[in-house]
């Protein structure tokens, strides 16, 4: 066994270990906040050690660590925007104790548009009848 291999061995059961980790944070952790924590970095994290643990053992063929690198990129651009959505629909649903928040600017934009401060959010108004 070679010293690549070796450190391809590493990086893969540190990869495996974080994800496991977020695994179980996502199922025991009590509130939506740590969740979307643990659904995010150690399970970015460990993709990331086990694609480039593959990759080491990968490294002759050039298009299958292209594609792993794809799929690396993929999933640094998808994360935060998964996490932005499961925030923002758990602050819709109520699940967000909106009183321990210290700044809600989702209400306040909700509020605003209810008032009709953001035209391009409010409903069409109804066509004026042309004669």
């Amino acid at each position: 066994m070679s010293a690549w291999d070796w450190v391809s061995a590493v990086l893969l059961l540190s990869g495996s270990l974080l994800a496991l980790a977020a695994g179980i944070g996502m199922l025991r952790f009590p509130d939506l906040w740590m969740r979307m924590h643990a659904g995010t970095k150690p399970q970015v994290l460990g993709l990331l050690l086990v694609l480039a643990g593959v990759e080491i053992q990968l490294v002759p063929d050039a298009s299958a660590v292209v594609a792993l690198l794809f799929v690396g990129l993929f999933q640094l651009v998808t994360a935060p925007v998964a996490s932005h959505l499961l925030a923002r629909a758990g602050h819709r649903s109520g699940v967000v104790p909106r009183d321990q928040l210290v700044q809600d600017d989702l209400r306040v934009f909700e509020l605003e548009c209810a008032a009709g401060e953001h035209p391009a959010s409010s409903p069409p108004k109804d066509p004026t009848p042309s004669s």
